[in-house]
């Protein structure tokens, strides 16, 4: 049997794994398009921090693709698949057969338009290699400016802070991670990150750029030495839609994590996935979705049998020691507690828990999350004490037992 993944990051090595677990002597290869040993993408704003450095980036031992016995291209471009003779084209002309194919390609930066971008140099925050061009402009007197104030222009923004003379957040919405937070808890993920220099314009965008300056559409003009574009990521479906694969937003697959092309599967961020808190199919660009994908299709390539069905949107970030966990979706009812720099926001309806946003209350957060993974209705436990203290006495008397069986 011969196995090709396309992509060297947490989806892809979860499937190679769950390869090896049921084929030890199949042939696996994996193709990426960076040069680097499969690291941890999270971990890149941390390298800047200095929190951590090029050896520890590594997302498994140095030794792993040797030890799993698995064929590594790197720097090497996938650019069609062909889906009738079973084969991968690679930029040189080159071509791979394969009998089983993952396609875990990921996403790439979106760049806006903007006018008058082009008269400068920008870097963008998705890869290593995008940590590594950033460093080696960084100094203290220089003034970065970044455009996105989502989980990658934060993330970004907590690496170099530090590091430079200013730094400075454009973002069209009204407040920072609009995607996951409310109001109130993008305000105090806001005061932390101006407690180490940066400022915000938010509710505004760029009306043009000079060179080493933007200007506004509010009339602030924004002078700059450094330029950062965050404005979002575009899941990599082409491989999967040019060879004539059903695509949406992302690459469409079945709770196997099959395309609708025999024989190629897909997963991580290039892919969409069935959101039991909301009951559609959306993206969801988050680490432990890739893991559980990828572990998935790997299973189902080597002959086994497994389904990925209870996929929910999750956040964890940290900023500057400050810790924000957000889960499910937000509609229903909702109850908060705010107290001093903590916030907690739970989104329930009737039945069940919706989702949850918890800011700097990392402690038991897991017992939301099992409301939410196990659609858990809320007759079944005393939510009015889950509100308040989550733990499982709330549970009733057979869940706590299934639980503890569970750990025996």
């Amino acid at each position: 049997m011969e196995y090709v993944i396309i992509g060297n990051s947490t989806a892809g090595i979860a499937a190679a794994e769950s390869i090896r677990k049921l084929d030890a002597s199949g042939k696996v290869t994996i193709l990426s398009d960076e040069p680097f040993h499969t690291y941890g993408r999270p971990l890149i704003s941390y390298y800047l921090l200095g929190k951590t450095d090029a050896e520890h980036m590594n997302y498994r031992p140095a030794d792993f693709y040797q030890k799993n016995n698995i064929r590594t291209l790197f720097s090497v471009r996938a650019e069609r698949i062909d889906a009738v003779k079973k084969q991968v084209v690679l930029q040189d002309g080159k071509k791979l057969k394969y009998d089983k194919l993952l396609v875990a390609t990921g996403s790439r930066p979106f760049v806006p338009p903007m006018e008058g971008l082009e008269k400068n140099e920008y870097f963008t925050f998705m890869t290593y290699a995008d940590a590594l061009a950033l460093k080696k402009q960084l100094s203290p007197e220089k003034k970065v400016l970044i455009i996105g104030a989502g989980l990658i222009g934060l993330k970004c923004l907590e690496g170099i802070a530090d590091r430079v003379g200013k730094v400075s957040v454009v973002d069209m919405a009204p407040h920072v991670l609009p995607s996951i937070l409310d109001e109130y808890g993008a305000f105090l993920v806001q005061k932390q990150l101006e407690k180490h220099g940066a400022q915000f314009y938010l509710s505004d965008s760029v009306a043009s750029f000079e060179k080493g300056m933007a200007n506004l559409k509010s009339g602030a003009r924004i002078p700059f030495d450094i330029l950062v574009v965050a404005a979002g990521v575009r899941p990599n479906v082409e491989l999967v839609r040019d060879a004539g694969g059903k695509v949406g937003r992302g690459i469409l697959t079945d709770d196997r994590q099959e395309t609708s092309l025999k024989d190629v599967y897909a997963a991580g961020d290039c892919t969409e996935s069935y959101d039991i808190t909301c009951n559609q199919s959306r993206i969801l660009a988050l680490l432990p979705n890739a893991q559980f994908q990828g572990a998935c299709a790997g299973t189902n390539m080597a002959g086994g049998e497994a389904h990925f069905t209870n996929a929910v949107p999750m956040n964890a970030i940290g900023f500057f020691g400050s810790h924000v966990l957000t889960a499910g979706s937000y509609f229903g009812d909702t109850y908060e507690e705010k107290r001093g720099e903590t916030y907690k926001k739970l989104f329930f309806d009737g039945e069940k828990l919706n989702g949850f946003i918890l800011v700097d209350l990392p402690e038991r957060a897991g017992i939301y999350t099992s409301l939410l993974r196990g659609k858990i209705s809320l007759s079944e436990v005393d939510f009015e004490a889950l509100k308040r203290d989550p733990g499982l006495i709330a549970f009733s008397a057979a869940y706590r037992a299934e639980k503890l069986a569970r750990r025996v």
